[in-house]
């Protein structure tokens, strides 16, 4: 049965503010623990991620052999002329910037778009590395890094006999 005071208006009585209505508290409780999961994960789209919109982060393939290490960064769009490759004993760094226009024309429209984007990524490399021998070739939009291991690096440990006391 429903009570007749809930039918007048709000009289003697404050207004119910939508705030204080228990599906409004729930939905607070509910984003609270989604935004607290969250936190630690960038769940920013990767467009916006980095240095602002537009952030281009190539992305770098990393391989090791007995002799050297080979990176291979995919830079679609990005000109020689654009790219710096610097290498120390223990890291390679690709920096770079990404200029990129495509205009379309017709009879009954026009297209522009720009996209431009510089780009920092440094590869921490596990062993030191001889990086006065290294080299880079950029070809179709793909930059190959061969850099050889130190020679001291190379060397296989020393097996040392375990004796009994």
């Amino acid at each position: 049965m429903m009570k007749i005071k809930n039918l007048l208006p709000s009289v003697g009585r404050p207004a119910e503010k939508d705030d204080d209505h228990p599906f409004y508290s729930l939905q607070r409780q509910m984003n609270r623990l989604f935004d607290d999961f969250f936190a630690g994960f960038d769940a920013a789209p990767k467009a916006l991620a980095g240095s602002g919109f537009g952030a281009f982060s190539p992305s770098v393939d990393v391989k090791e052999s007995d002799k050297e290490f080979t990176l291979r960064a995919e830079l679609p769009g990005v000109d020689e002329k654009d790219i710096e490759v610097t290498v120390t004993p223990d890291a390679v760094t690709i920096k770079g910037e990404k200029k990129e226009e495509v205009e379309d024309k017709g009879k009954n429209y026009y297209y522009m778009e720009r996209s431009y984007g510089a780009f920092n990524r440094v590869i921490p490399l596990a062993v030191e590395t001889d990086a006065d021998k290294a080299q880079a070739n950029f070809k179709n939009g793909v930059l190959k890094i061969t850099v050889p291991k130190a020679a001291s690096s190379k060397a296989k440990g020393t097996k040392v006999p375990v004796k009994t006391a």
